[in-house]
């Protein structure tokens, strides 16, 4: 968001932190009417699509994993079905998922569109499962909303979950001991 200047970087920034696991198009469509004073003139936005993708990919690539979750992933393999239901496009997640080694973990991987909700919901359904038996993992109020509105526990990783009604940890070392006293 450099080009748009520096108050537009900003705000931008901020939105993305709260709307964490939201379409980045549908950031798009908040950022540029109310941060850049001439819209009009980008004729698409794809090069934003574009730049705002290989600087997610770059960080996910080279990104650590959130501690606990390897553990956990090795646990439950083969013993409880396990999805991903993400905000990012369905081909993105699943190519960092394949060049990190983890897309063979889960039964089904599933990006945006639609929303995490209608994915959660979707997955729930097809699946037959209680939502009540279904656990949502996740860093971002979305995900808490999407387990929220489909019916399905929860359980919240760092900083921007801290202090719910719900199972949360600064990472997810507690995750596969929470999953083993429920199972």
């Amino acid at each position: 968001m450099e080009p748009f200047g520096p108050e537009a970087r900003d705000r931008f920034l901020m939105y993305h932190k709260v709307h964490g696991g939201v379409s980045r198009y549908k950031k798009f469509e908040w950022f540029l009417p109310r941060c850049w004073a001439k819209p009009s003139r980008l004729k698409s936005r794809k090069p934003l699509a574009t730049a705002l993708r290989n600087t997610c990919w770059m960080s996910c690539a080279v990104a650590e994993l959130i501690p606990g979750i390897q553990e956990t992933l090795d646990s439950w393999r083969g013993k409880l079905p396990m999805f991903v239901c993400s905000g990012a496009p369905q081909e993105e997640v699943l190519a960092v998922l394949r060049e990190r080694g983890l897309a063979g973990y889960f039964d089904g991987i599933h990006g945006s569109p639609p929303a995490k909700a209608v994915l959660l919901g979707q997955i729930v359904a097809r699946q037959k499962l209680d939502p009540a038996d279904v656990l949502m993992v996740g860093d971002a109020p979305t995900d808490r909303d999407a387990a929220e509105t489909v019916g399905t526990q929860f359980y919240g990783v760092g900083p921007e979950l801290k202090g719910g009604a719900f199972a949360w940890g600064e990472d997810l070392t507690g995750l596969d001991a929470w999953i083993s006293a429920r199972a």
